[in-house]
């Protein structure tokens, strides 16, 4: 494992290198635009330092590669293995997909056919929800929050799911570290 400081030393570098590039390639960019450049750089450069051997990582290259745009950007930040990340990215993505909408149809498929049920056992006696019945669909409330919030969660299971938001968090602490310490400095240099 590496020290935190040269995980943050390694995304300065590529993010820095990201920056570049979105300056060199278009000068006169909008605040949105610019905002865009960042982010997508900043992504790219965190998903790049952790090899793409997440599922989030992954996840983040597969929606970069999805735009023509980007593509530059991708070889310059991730390097030679691009397309070979951009593909397994894209399998991954893929796979996904096609599950979640699996998992869409069977959910919709059984909540019709427990809803006329339901709606007959409610209509014979007024139960109230016991409380284990409560805290459950909460937690399905927040995992699905959490599938939404986490790159490339929406087809993993309960366990993989926590498992990549601690790393993802992780890592996103790291990214931010970095970015407050740019602003310091910035704002340093400026002051002068």
């Amino acid at each position: 494992m590496h020290s935190a400081s040269s995980i943050k030393q390694k995304f300065l570098k590529k993010w820095i290198m990201g920056l570049q590039l979105c300056n060199s390639s278009k000068k006169n960019m909008t605040i949105m635009e610019r905002r865009k450049a960042i982010k997508l750089s900043a992504d790219l450069a965190l998903a790049s330092v952790r090899n793409c051997t997440t599922r989030w990582s992954r996840a983040l290259v597969a929606s970069a590669s999805q735009n023509d745009d980007n593509q530059a950007l991708l070889q310059h930040i991730i390097g030679s293995d691009a397309a070979k990340h951009k593909k397994a990215s894209i399998d991954v993505v893929a796979n996904s997909t096609t599950s979640v909408a699996k998992k869409i149809a069977s959910k919709k498929i059984l909540k019709r056919s427990w809803g006329i049920r339901r709606v007959r056992k409610l209509s014979n006696v007024a139960l109230k929800d016991p409380p284990y019945s409560i805290a459950k669909r909460l937690v399905k409330k927040r995992t699905q929050l959490l599938k939404n919030l986490v790159p490339g969660g929406e087809s993993m299971d309960a366990i993989s799911l926590i498992e990549e938001t601690l790393d993802y968090m992780v890592w996103l602490r790291a990214q931010v570290d970095v970015m407050r310490s740019l602003a310091r400095a910035s704002e340093r240099l400026d002051g002068k």
